[in-house]
């Protein structure tokens, strides 16, 4: 069973981050504009459970834009600041025919936002810096274990910054809800 181990960072600007990840000998591994989009039952079952079913589209940003797709199931969090939650993950070959199928298994899109990443690795750490239109700029620090989360958050600067436990489809959720119309994506203009 892999298990995720992260934590999430809310931030004013990814620029100081992106300077300290340079000083501190991080290597810069690829940008992409993703796109996500959220499935569940119509009675709302795996939100109930506090799990996830998620299809992503990365379109890198650069050396020919190319396109990866990836299925992913995410059981539920655990407690406390930095996350940890069962992750399955598959790639898939087209977006229209996994959409579909997933259809014909009972489970429609929920939910669609696009995010910015920029990913940055360190040791064996991913450092992700997010962008979110309309949510603002996010750090994810993604490592094998809690201690080494820890470690490169501190080496960040960042120990002092308040983790996020919402996930991102938690957060689009409620500021597509806040704005009290019926949507049910996110998206950059």
């Amino acid at each position: 069973m892999a298990v995720e181990i992260e934590i999430k960072l809310k931030v004013d600007h990814l620029a100081p981050i992106r300077d300290r990840l340079r000083e501190v000998s991080a290597r810069r591994v690829g940008e992409a504009l993703e796109t996500n989009v959220f499935f569940d039952t119509p009675d709302r079952s795996l939100l109930a459970s506090d799990c996830g079913l998620r299809l992503r589209r990365s379109h890198e940003l650069a050396g020919g834009g190319t396109d990866k797709l990836v299925l992913t199931y995410k059981g539920p969090r655990g407690e406390g600041d930095v996350k940890r939650r069962e992750e399955i993950e598959v790639g898939v070959e087209n977006m229209e025919a996994t959409i579909k199928l997933m259809e014909q298994l009972g489970y429609s899109p929920m939910l669609t936002f696009e995010k910015r990443r920029e990913s940055w690795v360190i040791d064996r750490c991913k450092i992700d810096l997010d962008q979110m239109p309309h949510l603002g700029s996010f750090v994810e620090i993604e490592c094998p274990s809690e201690a080494d989360v820890q470690r490169v958050r501190r080496q960040l600067g960042l120990e002092k910054v308040k983790a996020i436990v919402s996930t991102y489809a938690d957060l689009v959720a409620h500021h597509l809800s806040d704005r009290g119309k019926d949507e049910d994506s996110l998206r950059f203009s």
